[in-house]
């Protein structure tokens, strides 16, 4: 899985071909440093399965949804509106895409402007891509047996639904997947959603990211699970407060997935 191939939807669409699915990158998958990781883990994945997809590549513009989270609607029709046009001009159907934030947008939010397309965040894609026996897990892959612990974030989880795709993906690692305290409909925001994460946090007696991370932590897991860039940045920056970088790692599905075909 060395070699890695992005096409863009120019140059498909140069070729008379359309893609079956559009990787939507995302501002943290395009520019954090961190999150870079996650999207070439995750084209790795899609180049080993043979799935026909393609992004944007400078097309891309930001959803829009840290500016509508912020209160600047403005913003956020301009940024929606420019990405629908693109997003017709190629006549996409089917977006895939790794950020909560993104795919609650997308799928959410973009109709009211006329942007209609299915849209699938990469937990459920990765869920899909493994039950139809594409991804092969060789011999349970490299965290067999190792104790994981996966958050929820609010995007993905209380927004939209989706709490089985991320733990079945974990549990096809044939990884020992333990709970925290609270967790699915219960589950603890990371601290970053709601455009938080660009200011600093408010008077108080602890920061949200560091009271999750002590449940984390609390689960005696080895590895945290995380499916989205702003949840990654807090979690990481928890494990670094308690000063556990050594021994807990923080992780992408699709890092987890890719580390283990």
């Amino acid at each position: 899985m060395s070699e890695i191939k992005v096409p863009t939807m120019t140059e498909i669409a140069a070729n008379g071909e359309t893609p079956d699915v559009l990787f939507w990158v995302g501002c943290a998958g395009s520019f954090d440093d961190r999150y870079k990781k996650v999207t070439v883990a995750f084209v790795k994945i899609l180049n080993a399965v043979g799935v026909k997809f393609a992004v944007l590549g400078t097309e891309e513009g930001c959803t829009g949804d840290p500016a509508r989270r912020a209160g600047n609607e403005f913003t956020f029709q301009m940024q929606a509106m420019a990405n629908v046009q693109v997003l017709d001009m190629y006549g996409v159907k089917k977006i895939v895409t790794a950020c909560p934030h993104c795919f609650n947008t997308l799928k959410n939010e973009y109709p009211a402007i006329g942007g209609n397309y299915e849209v699938i965040h990469h937990s459920e894609f990765l869920q899909q891509l493994i039950n139809a026996g594409k991804i092969k897990l060789e011999g349970g892959g490299a965290f067999r047996g190792k104790k994981i612990t996966f958050h929820d974030s609010c995007y993905l989880g209380r927004a939209n639904d989706i709490y089985e795709a991320p733990r079945a993906v974990i549990e096809a690692l044939d990884a020992d997947l333990v709970e925290m305290k609270r967790t699915k409909v219960k589950g603890l925001c990371c601290g970053a959603g709601g455009a938080q994460m660009f200011k600093e946090p408010e008077k108080g007696k602890k920061d949200i990211n560091i009271e999750r991370i002590e449940e984390a932590l609390a689960t005696g897991a080895g590895t945290i699970a995380v499916g989205c860039p702003f949840c990654m940045v807090m979690m990481t920056d928890g494990v670094k407060n308690k000063e556990k970088e050594e021994s807990v790692k923080v992780f992408d599905l699709a890092e987890l997935v890719a580390q283990s075909m």
